[in-house]
């Protein structure tokens, strides 16, 4: 019987999808693992590489960019495993790391997720470790307010700063680059919100999940790498809007549709108040090149926010 059903997302990543495929040929030995990769449209490639390099995983070629959640999701409606794990592509499992999560939903059937410590390719541990976001929070995380006002007792309990990363403990919900799921549970609460294109659809899938009882478990004996970001790097513009557009759309669901049009609002100031700091910089002649492609960014939001 299969393990571990394991669904990748891959988005113009070739070498990281060899990095994160290669660590988990390693785990084949102590796990049955079936592994698919789902390639948003990258013509880059990265088909040919896994088809060719790695003949034991399966690949779904989808013809456009239909997002996270839903590429997952293609995957997660067929998985035949006792298990499965969504991983990102640029996301590779230290060895041993699988089987711990395997193991922690085997010896806990009111586990719904296991998810690992993942670190910054360094060793440095990075924050996966989260609590529901209450209203002021959506108005905090990544804005302005963040940036002037970082130490603040409403993002250090959403980072969960009162409680140490090497301890194994329950949480409201894991960052989602690695995530071990109960098919059971997911089977009760429904796939990922394909609404959410991008971002923010781990947190309403663990909130779904907690409000039926099932419980999110942090595991840090089970480690991953984690390069953050490497699917979006290469287009901060989009990166930015999807993060704000999934930011609005949790708000929506979860806090209602005024929470939800005071934070449209409040990034329109934001965005606005950013892309004037940056054209003073630039007007002064700091770093030219780096301030045009942030009002580029932030040029692109601001349209984005205000509908048009």
């Amino acid at each position: 019987m299969v393990d571990l059903s394991v669904s990748i997302v891959a988005f113009r990543t070739p070498d990281l999808v060899r990095r994160c495929l290669t660590a988990l040929a390693a785990e084949r030995g102590s796990l049955e693992i079936d592994v698919t990769v789902v390639d948003n449209a990258s013509n880059d490639g990265s088909v040919d590489l896994v088809r060719s390099e790695f003949p034991w995983v399966s690949v779904i070629a989808n013809s456009r960019n239909v997002g996270f959640g839903a590429a997952h999701n293609q995957v997660l409606r067929h998985a035949r495993g006792r298990y499965w794990l969504v991983l990102n592509s640029d996301a590779a499992p230290r060895q041993g790391a699988l089987r711990t999560l395997v193991v922690a939903l085997d010896a806990d059937s009111s586990l719904a997720v296991a998810g690992p410590k993942l670190l910054h390719p360094d060793g440095t541990v990075q924050p996966s470790r989260r609590r529901f976001p209450i209203a002021a929070t959506l108005f905090l995380e990544s804005t302005q307010l963040q940036r002037f006002w970082p130490d603040n007792a409403v993002l250090r309990r959403y980072y969960v700063e009162d409680r140490g990363d090497d301890d194994a403990q329950d949480v409201d919900w894991l960052v989602g680059a690695c995530l071990c799921l109960r098919p059971e549970a997911i089977h009760e609460v429904g796939l990922f919100d394909e609404r959410f294109f991008m971002y923010s659809e781990e947190t309403d899938l663990c909130r779904r999940l907690r409000a039926r009882g099932w419980r999110v478990r942090y595991v840090p004996r089970a480690e991953v790498v984690h390069l953050e970001g490497g699917s979006s790097r290469t287009d901060l513009a989009a990166r930015d809007q999807r993060f704000q557009s999934s930011k609005l759309r949790y708000a929506d669901k979860w806090h209602g549709r005024g929470v939800a049009l005071a934070l449209r609002a409040y990034l329109v100031l934001d965005y606005v108040f950013r892309g004037l700091e940056e054209s003073v910089k630039l007007a002064t002649g700091s770093r030219r090149g780096e301030r045009r492609a942030r009002l580029r960014v932030i040029g692109h939001g601001l349209r984005h926010a205000l509908g048009l």
